[in-house]
């Protein structure tokens, strides 16, 4: 066969072939419909610009946001063992870590850094949805851990973005110990005199909802934030009652006294920065 038969077919077809067009280059509104350009989203802080409606953020896109000029540190937290309870269901766990990791890039479901915010140090937490749904297990319980006892020890206040469907059932008793830890953690973070301000993202709900992310000095939501311990579906089950409309929401939360202010994305730093230099009494950022 001569050079024309297999060389000049090839190239023709990538000539003329389709481009490969990315899956997510319109972004589709979850209450609305309305699709939305994803780089227009991007730009707008993956806020829908017709409906306000908040979409979720990865922890990286999150951090980026929050610490000045998208730039900090990086605080690791300890190793922890991959499947102590060896643990399958319709795949094994090892397996499900794995995908997970593949998919956000992520060791495990929470990131840490430290860096400046509008030039005051602090640490920040965030809880990725994505990975297994931002469950709480040991590596993620070593995270809030570490992040807690460093902002301690480097006297900044501590802001935990929360987002999590709960704890990791394939860890079992060992996930639900994280519950107690972080909250012993928190207790050392308020004998430094530290503020923890915790930020409710959507969903909040399970075993992080009973313990760290309920326990904040001062407890902000982003709107339409569902929160809560068990889901609106179980509770209408469970006490057969049809459940008010907006329950578990965090403007509902907001009316009930569970939640002190809901705060739109685009106000959440200033706001954020407002509360830490309040609750720090640092001095106000000089003007260039």
């Amino acid at each position: 066969m001569n050079w024309i038969a297999t060389v000049v077919p090839p190239r023709i077809k990538n000539i003329f072939s389709r481009r490969d067009t990315p899956e997510n280059l319109w972004i589709k509104c979850p209450e609305t419909g309305q699709m939305v350009f994803h780089k227009d989203l991007e730009q707008n802080g993956y806020v829908i610009p017709g409906s306000n409606y908040h979409m979720r953020m990865t922890a990286a896109q999150r951090l980026a946001s929050i610490f000045d000029n998208g730039a900090w540190e990086d605080i690791v937290a300890p190793d922890v063992a991959a499947d102590p309870l060896k643990f399958r269901d319709e795949k094994r766990y090892v397996d499900r870590l794995k995908d997970a990791r593949g998919k956000t890039g992520m060791q495990d479901a929470i990131k840490v850094g430290h860096g400046l915010m509008d030039g005051l140090p602090v640490v920040v937490a965030v809880q990725d949805f994505e990975f297994m749904g931002g469950s709480l297990g040991m590596a993620a319980g070593e995270a809030v851990v570490k992040g807690l006892l460093t902002a301690a020890e480097r006297g900044t206040p501590f802001i935990m973005f929360a987002a999590s469907g709960g704890a990791r059932m394939q860890e079992g008793i060992l996930s639900l110990m994280q519950m107690p830890r972080t909250t012993v953690a928190i207790q050392r973070l308020r004998e430094a005199r530290q503020p923890y301000i915790v930020v409710l993202t959507n969903p909040t709900t399970g075993g992080v909802t009973a313990s760290y992310a309920m326990l904040g000095d001062v407890q902000l939501a982003e709107p339409g934030a569902l929160i809560g311990f068990a889901g609106p579906r179980v509770i209408e089950q469970t006490i057969r009652e049809k459940l008010p409309d907006g329950f578990q929401r965090s403007e509902y939360l907001k009316e009930h006294g569970m939640v002190d202010m809901v705060v739109h994305r685009h106000q959440l730093k200033p706001t954020l920065v407002r509360l830490c230099r309040l609750l720090t009494k640092a001095p106000e950022k000089a003007a260039a």
